[in-house]
């Protein structure tokens, strides 16, 4: 609990008796509010254990020393445990309709708990810390896991842009998934990642920084001050906060601008931190402020002044309201609402507000002086800068801060987020989506009522996840059992049409007789029971001697990527490059490819899943379905599932099928992946596991 005097966090041990039942009491008649108790060993492991010394600091940029793992193992558990205690909880008090609102680190898991337990739940989480770099990011043991956490959600929210980007960029090359700036495709959704500047109560503020007792300490420290330039610092003692920065900046303000000593104090305010190096970063911080008034102190004026210790919150308002500067030099911060708060408190004097770009409020104050908080003669130059400042241009500045801190409250916040969160929620649920589920029951139903069904399935992100390398891409045992069971239905007529070569397809699929195969894209093909035929026997492929030279060239030119040489086809990989530049890479080599080849020869460019592939355009999987239900006339029944791009063909061959053959047989088409991503397809399903698992109920009526 934290108590509005002395802002003080008070253990639940520290209550007496009748305080702990009075708040229980309270808490269990609340209409809002639902209290959850949780062990001492599982808040010690989630909150000193897991948030504290591992989460917050790598959020901050910070390498932690590394610590044995049986620890890091037991904070972890502790983390995950305390987050599935919340899920638990609030999956007993959720209605219908209901919004879940998560915030911050320390429950970045309870999201993908929620949507386990609720599947169909408005989830929401708002990370108010810093969000760091992939780079260093990807160094947390857990990465994965707390990156699926936080994307059981449907919106993110984060304080500035840099943040958001970050993250995505986490997603991107942690776990591997496709993105744009906005969103994250996962499981089958679009996950959205936006901005939402946060901000504070600025009318409950600004009563309480002209009530009478902050009036009577503001003319105390007038009379205290006299005479003096003030420019005031309020910082919880940690790494982040950058006292040390802001101590070292004013010695050289005043060692560079000597006409001010004397003249210029600082009154540096620091409350406790819990952090594991507070002690440290105290002792470092005392000596600095000694060495400063040593230096150009006398017997009648001190230069800076240090206090650790918590204000009283009138004296924290009476500071701030008298203060001719406003000093902040985080080094990283993820909301610092100290430089709102001060914004407010000048409203009689104007003063100028220097704050650090690394503050997740940096973006959004555009009347401050922005400084890099280890650059000590730019923080020196921005002091005299504020302190030389005309009236004109601080009326002007703070204009600017006085808009944005009003129009960026706390409720504009809250009101924002919910509002986005709605509105997201409404686009994945509009039942008006072009891109239905595909219902398992009536494939199944129709599948037990038809005479001849006909399976035409790609293999890459349709019967298997995506992997880096096409060599780990090996069939799942459910999906091989289900396929045993499926073509020894005589009724059933199975081709997998595939980009892989026939040595792959071979190796895994050789020993199903009555299983059809579709290598390249239908340049060979192989019916049940018979040899493989080439499609493109009579053409010319003198057009892969021009094309490997150019994939040879990005190859060499972006570090990951590979080629893969087909019999008919040549496909350039860069699944294991930097996305971002492989992305780009990509666009150029595709670029290139269209004004040097394509009017050269007859082939065409194929955009997959991290691949560009070049194959003559005479053959595709379209034609070789088209073909397929040529020769099985008599089939009532079609499923054709694929992932991407290359499958389009075929989706496109099943929805142009003549009219009258379509009214006597059912086509299922669907697309695995994203219900957003535009398609030629009916139907879609999330990922693999759920086509397999149609395929095992399909195996499991086959017997009807």
């Amino acid at each position: 609990m934290i108590t509005e005097k002395t802002k003080k966090v008070i253990e639940w041990d520290q209550f007496t008796p009748e305080l702990k039942q009075s708040l229980t009491d309270s808490l269990y008649k609340s209409k809002y509010v639902v209290p959850i108790f949780v062990d001492p060993e599982t808040c010690q492991l989630h909150y000193e254990g897991y948030c504290k010394s591992e989460l917050w600091p790598l959020f901050h940029y910070i390498l932690w020393e590394s610590t044995t793992q049986t620890s890091e193992e037991k904070n972890w558990e502790g983390y995950v445990k305390f987050n599935q205690i919340f899920a638990n909880e609030i999956s007993k008090y959720y209605k219908p309709g209901d919004m879940i609102w998560v915030q911050d680190y320390h429950l970045l898991l309870l999201p993908e708990m929620l949507r386990k337990l609720i599947p169909k739940a408005d989830i929401g989480i708002f990370i108010h810390t810093t969000f760091p770099t992939s780079e260093i990011f990807r160094c947390l043991p857990k990465r994965k896991e707390v990156l699926k956490g936080i994307l059981g959600s449907n919106l993110v929210g984060f304080q500035i842009y840099s943040y958001s980007r970050h993250f995505i960029s986490s997603c991107t090359r942690v776990l591997g998934l496709e993105s744009t700036p906005t969103g994250i495709e996962y499981n089958g959704s679009t996950v959205s990642v936006e901005i939402f500047t946060i901000g504070i109560d600025v009318e409950r503020i600004e009563k309480k920084r002209i009530t009478p007792s902050v009036l009577e300490k503001m003319e105390s420290l007038k009379g205290l001050y006299e005479g003096k330039r003030i420019i005031i610092g309020t910082d919880k003692l940690d790494r982040i906060k950058g006292v040390k920065h802001k101590l070292s900046a004013f010695e050289y303000f005043l060692n560079l601008y000597p006409e001010w000593q004397n003249k210029v104090v600082l009154i540096q305010v620091t409350s406790p931190s819990n952090t594991g190096d507070a002690k440290l970063v105290e002792t470092q911080v005392s000596e600095l402020v000694a060495h400063i008034n040593g230096q150009f102190g006398t017997l009648e004026f001190t230069p800076v002044h240090y206090y650790h210790q918590d204000l009283d919150q009138d004296e924290y308002f009476a500071l701030l309201n008298i203060a001719d500067v406003g000093l902040i030099t985080s080094v990283r911060d993820g909301m610092n609402t100290t430089s709102h708060e001060f914004v407010l408190c000048q409203k009689e004097n104007h003063g100028p507000l220097i704050l650090s770009e690394f503050t997740g409020t940096a973006g959004s104050l555009s009347g401050a002086i922005l400084v890099n908080p280890w650059d000590h003669e730019g923080v020196a130059q921005a002091i005299n800068e504020a302190l030389l400042m005309t009236k004109e241009e601080r009326n002007d500045r703070y204009k600017q801060l006085y808009k944005n801190v009003t129009n960026n409250t706390s409720q504009f916040w809250a009101k924002s987020f919910y509002k986005e969160l709605r509105e997201k929620v409404k686009v994945v649920v509009d039942p008006s989506e072009p891109m239905p589920i595909l219902n398992s029951q009536e494939v199944v139903n129709s599948y037990i009522n038809a005479q001849k069904r006909c399976f035409f399935f790609d293999y890459d992100g349709t019967l298997t996840p995506i992997c880096n390398t096409p060599s780990a891409a090996v069939p799942g045992p459910e999906m091989l059992k289900a396929l045993t069971v499926l073509t020894s239905d005589p009724r059933n007529f199975i081709f997998i049409i595939s980009g892989r070569d026939q040595q792959f397809l071979d190796l895994h699929f050789g020993q199903f007789n009555n299983l059809g195969l579709s290598a390249e894209h239908g340049s060979f093909i192989k019916y049940p029971g018979e040899t493989w035929k080439n499609a493109t026997e009579d053409m010319d492929l003198s057009w892969k001697e021009d094309v490997m030279e150019i994939f040879n060239f990005y190859t060499e030119r972006t570090q990951g990527s590979f080629i893969e040489n087909k019999k008919c086809a040549i496909t350039w990989h860069y699944r294991l490059a930097d996305p971002n530049y492989g992305n780009f890479q990509s666009k150029e080599c595709q670029t290139h490819l269209e004004s040097v080849i394509l009017p050269k020869y007859p082939v065409e460019i194929l955009v997959g899943k991290k691949c560009l592939e070049v194959r003559p355009s005479a053959v595709n999987k379209g034609s070789i379905v088209n073909s397929l239900l040529a020769d099985n006339d008599d089939c009532d029944f079609v499923l054709c599932s694929g992932d991407d791009k290359t499958d389009e063909d075929m989706f496109k061959s099943l929805s142009t099928t003549d009219p009258k053959v379509k009214e006597k047989m059912k086509i299922y088409t669907c697309r695995i992946g994203s219900p957003h991503v535009k398609t030629l397809a009916s139907y879609t399903l999330s990922s693999p596991a759920e086509l397999i698992n149609l395929m095992g109920q399909l195996a499991d009526v086959s017997s009807y």
